[in-house]
């Protein structure tokens, strides 16, 4: 059988993979990434929110906050994967799940990058929390009472989106790596505004959650990590139909770059 993804990888690379894509210091890089970019995310999103409500002006409809909140947080991103992807760049426990399924990455590292991105999202929300309040409820995602289930739906279809632009982008033939973080971007604008009224459009199971924690109510935030489980990995079946197994490529998106740069030349 013909290796692919994280396999793939190891096999390009040869005897120095373990040294260098799973050495201690590596693996701490991409979780510190991952870190940073979470919980940047989620200051600017959360304590975006709240300066609006409190120092905005005035009060705007549903729909500008939704447009404002998510020009502030695709415009975070784009710089986030930009700076941050040679390194690690999933910031949303869904892309990591779906990184995981897809054999780019190992589960045990996969796991520590969700708690770390669920803490780096925590951190985020409670400091804009500590310096602004939790006016406009530190853009928590709350479904509309009854529409629980659509809700979870709409979510999956978000996910499913994001999850299967990333994989192809990344596994794909014309990969071009300057354009990743202006797609990511895109999505997350277009989606955001036109689904943040309704559900809040979260696609990301941390940055649902760190809000509703910080406001102390959990009780719709199943909705969330439920769709994006489905989304991911219905995205990552129709990946699989789209453009088959996982390349080198693909896993090195997921696992970033070592510091020895030598070595990762070897992959390509």
């Amino acid at each position: 059988m013909t290796p692919s993804g994280e396999a793939a990888l190891r096999a390009a690379v040869g005897p120095r993979f373990s040294a260098n894509w799973h050495s201690p210091r590596h693996r701490m890089r991409r979780l510190l990434s991952e870190f940073i970019g979470t919980a940047g995310f989620m200051f600017l999103l959360s304590g975006g929110a709240a300066v609006l409500a409190r120092y905005g002006g005035a009060e705007l409809p549903p729909f500008a906050y939704a447009a404002i909140l998510s020009g502030i947080s695709a415009l975070w991103l784009i710089v986030a994967v930009y700076f941050l992807g040679d390194i690690s760049a999933h910031f949303n426990p869904a892309m990591t799940f779906a990184f995981a399924l897809r054999r780019d990455m190992g589960w045990p590292m996969a796991c520590a990058y969700v708690i770390v991105q669920f803490i780096a999202a925590i951190c985020g929300t409670f400091l804009a929390k500590a310096l602004f309040g939790t006016g406009a409820n530190l853009a928590a995602t709350i479904p509309k009472p009854g529409l629980e289930w659509p809700s979870v739906l709409f979510e999956a279809i978000l996910v499913f989106g994001l999850v299967l632009m990333v994989l192809g982008m990344a596994n794909g033939p014309k990969l071009d790596g300057a354009y990743i973080p202006l797609a990511v971007g895109a999505y997350v604008m277009s989606v955001g505004t036109m689904g943040g009224p309704y559900d809040g459009a979260a696609f990301n199971p941390a940055r649902a959650f760190s809000p509703d924690l910080a406001i102390g109510d959990l009780s719709t935030y199943w909705v969330y990590p439920l769709g994006a489980l489905i989304g991911a990995c219905v995205a990552v079946l129709a990946a699989h139909v789209l453009r088959g197994a996982p390349t080198i490529q693909e896993a090195q998106a997921a696992m970033g770059t070592p510091l020895d740069l030598s070595e990762a030349t070897k992959a390509s």
